[in-house]
Order: structure tokens, then C-alpha cells, then sequence
């Protein structure tokens, strides 16, 4: 059987969903997806895995110096919280002759809130 080159893997994870941190430095907190690199299989989470960026000045920035923000994790390390915030895995189903997802734990649908 061949193998399907550049196939894009389904994520359980989307931009906007809550999160939580299963390991890391910053295991047990919670954050909002910010953005996913599918081929790489990261995420950068509101919050999560902040790092400082030495920066150098230009038009945007005209002192430069040492700026904050996210950096990528790793989406095997994340699980979306459901409807009541707890930790869930996902199944997807069809409804309604469109495919959506759902908390494995309680049933309920999962939305994404962008």
C-alpha cells in the first residue's frame, strides 16, 4: 500500500479553542490558541511558553530592547477544555450533514470562540 505523501494531519486542536497544559513549565494552565503550524505540529498558546526577544531598533520599534511574547509548544503537550473547562479529549461526528466536534467526557459540542 502507498503511502499518501504531503498529507495534512487532522489536529484536535483549532485557533481559537481553550486549552490546557498537560506538561512543561506551564503544566496545569489554561490559554487561548493563537495560532497552529500544522506541519510542524506547534502552537502558540495566550500565555504560554513566554520567552524574551532581544530586539533590534527600526520603523516599527525606534528603541528596540527586550520584548516578551509566546513561543510555540508542542500540540501533543495540549487538550481542549469543554463546554465546563474540564480537560476533554475530542471525537468528531456528523450532524446535520456537517462534521463537528465533541467532548469525549460529556457529550457536549465543542465551539470555537474567536
Amino acid at each position: 500500500m502507498e503511502r499518501k505523501k504531503n498529507k495534512i494531519p487532522k489536529l484536535n486542536v483549532r485557533k481559537g479553542d481553550m486549552v490546557f497544559v498537560l506538561t512543561g513549565n506551564y503544566k496545569g494552565h489554561k490559554g487561548r490558541v493563537l495560532e497552529i503550524i500544522v506541519d510542524k505540529g506547534r502552537a502558540f498558546v495566550e500565555g504560554i511558553n513566554i520567552i524574551s526577544k532581544h530586539t533590534k531598533p527600526n520603523q516599527q520599534n525606534d528603541k528596540g530592547g527586550i520584548v516578551k511574547k509566546e513561543s510555540s509548544i508542542n500540540i501533543s503537550n495540549l487538550m481542549v477544555l469543554d463546554s465546563k473547562g474540564n480537560p476533554s479529549r475530542i471525537g468528531r461526528r456528523l450532524e446535520k450533514g456537517k462534521l463537528v466536534r465533541f467532548s469525549k467526557k460529556n457529550g457536549d459540542l465543542i465551539n470555537t470562540n474567536k
